[in-house]
């Protein structure tokens, strides 16, 4: 296997000192808990964690050297370190220099929400045709996504890259870092509407992504999203040379045509520029299969078969928090089902997983049991937003709707006191109330913002099981 790094290319790119013994490494890491033999080590500096005290351990679990500002304390003298005056500096020109060496076709995917299933499921599918290398996780912010470009091998045939944001440019920074042959919005939604005046000011924001984009690059842009003609002009003036669309609306070139959820699955129509194609996907709810049209849109925009990828979508895995589905067999007798979306949330994710919970059966004398937690980052349109979800909730029949937060209360207003279940500030508080409340055949949906830490509920339930959880699908 060829080196990722080897010590002479990692002084020219980054400009540093090596010291001590040589070294060649397979794969670069920031974590000094995540360090494989053979990984270089990148000590970031951040505002509560220092990696340079953690260099002796990362070099201890078989880090083959460390890039430093300065040397650190515990080390041996012929210690393998890389010094350079700005760690992430250099990390960043570890990403352009993999980027530039690379002959991998790269495909950037940014958006409000869907950005890492897409990421996922198209890496998947550009992995029939090559080795494709992705994003690890949700690596997307101003750390994660020059980490993961500076792991692209010279030996990729493609790469997949999700970019997020906070904050207006940062996209950008990313785009022109990686130069994506093809650009890729899922959606635009008011998510981060706290760094934000506006939606439409977010719509710019993410269509940053085209700024970087390479010579002859393609756009792929939702047709159904109402911020679709202010990305498709920007996507031209910033020099896309094509715009692959897909949605439900007439006229997108890749457009879903029809769900048909199951118990377990969903079977989608498309209708690719007038090639009718019908497949199953191991997950429920149309959102999923809107998804699976903007990864073979992506597909299209680089000319593959996209009928030989309909096979490598078809399983859509779920990280943990991200709708993956449960049976959890409680201690004594019955089971219940976990629709766990504990990870994030916002207004548009929120309704995804109402319509998930609607077309999720409870069994014999089972309940639909909603237990909701604030959505973050929205600013001074919070409380209205949550409100406005009030119509969507009910409409998929929940016997109980637990809150957690204080802008959950806007949307707790909005209920039937038939439906309002205990509410706490804090997810801890609702832990015993919720493990009480169980009983055999409910169906039980968990959401959240990742800062309103819903984890805890999952984990009170899953704590009910008298045996380990049977994966039923995911997302």
């Amino acid at each position: 296997m060829n080196a990722l790094w080897t010590v002479s290319d990692a002084v020219e790119v980054s400009s540093g000192e090596a010291l001590g013994r040589p070294w060649e490494a397979s794969g670069i890491v920031i974590d000094s808990r995540k360090v494989s033999p053979g990984d270089l080590f990148v000590a970031l500096q951040g505002l509560r964690v220092d990696g340079h005290d953690y260099v002796a351990s990362a070099l201890d679990a078989g880090a083959v050297a460390a890039v430093v500002e300065r040397r650190p304390d515990g080390i041996n003298d012929d210690a393998p370190l890389l010094r350079v005056d700005d760690a992430l500096a250099a990390l960043v020109r570890f990403a352009e220099a993999a980027r530039s060496r690379s002959p991998a076709r790269i495909v950037a995917v940014t958006g409000s929400v869907g950005k890492t299933g897409v990421k996922d499921s198209l890496a998947r599918a550009l992995a029939l045709v090559g080795e494709c290398h992705a994003s690890e996780g949700n690596l997307n912010n101003q750390i994660g996504a020059p980490l993961s470009l500076a792991r692209l091998s010279s030996t990729a045939t493609h790469g997949v890259l999700e970019f997020g944001m906070n904050h207006a440019g940062e996209i950008g920074r990313l785009s022109r870092m990686a130069r994506p042959h093809v650009a890729m919005i899922t959606n635009v939604e008011p998510v981060h509407m706290e760094f934000f005046e506006s939606e439409r000011d977010i719509a710019l924001a993410k269509a940053e992504v085209f700024e970087g984009l390479a010579a002859g690059g393609f756009a792929v842009l939702n047709r159904d999203n109402q911020w679709f003609s202010l990305l498709q002009t920007r996507a031209r003036e910033l020099g896309a040379v094509r715009v692959v669309t897909f949605g439900r609306e007439l006229g997108s070139e890749v457009r879903l045509v029809d769900v048909v959820v199951g118990d377990n699955g969903s079977v989608v129509t498309l209708d690719v520029a007038g090639r009718v194609l019908r497949f199953p996907l191991d997950a429920i709810g149309a959102h999923l299969a809107f998804n699976a049209a903007g990864v073979l849109a992506c597909v299209h925009a680089l000319g593959l078969d996209i009928e030989a990828s309909v096979a490598a979508i078809r399983p859509v895995s779920a990280g943990r928090g991200r709708g993956g589905q449960i049976t959890i067999n409680i201690a004594g007798g019955g089971s219940v089902r976990l629709i766990d979306e504990s990870y994030n949330a916002s207004p548009a994710a929120m309704r995804a997983a109402f319509a998930v919970l609607a077309m999720t059966k409870p069994r014999d004398t089972g309940r639909r049991i909603a237990i909701l937690g604030d959505m973050r980052e929205l600013g001074e349109s919070g409380p209205g937003l949550h409100a406005s979800l009030a119509a969507e909730l009910l409409a998929a029949r929940p016997d109980l709707v637990f809150t957690v937060g204080p802008l959950m209360r806007s949307l707790r207003n909005e209920l039937p006191k038939s439906l309002i279940a205990p509410h706490a500030q804090a997810s801890t508080d609702l832990v015993e109330c919720v493990a009480q409340e169980l009983r055999d055949g409910d169906v039980v949906l968990i959401k959240g913002s990742l800062g309103t830490n819903m984890a805890p509920i999952v984990g009170a339930i899953e704590a009910l099981a008298e045996s380990w959880p049977i994966v039923v699908n995911g997302h």
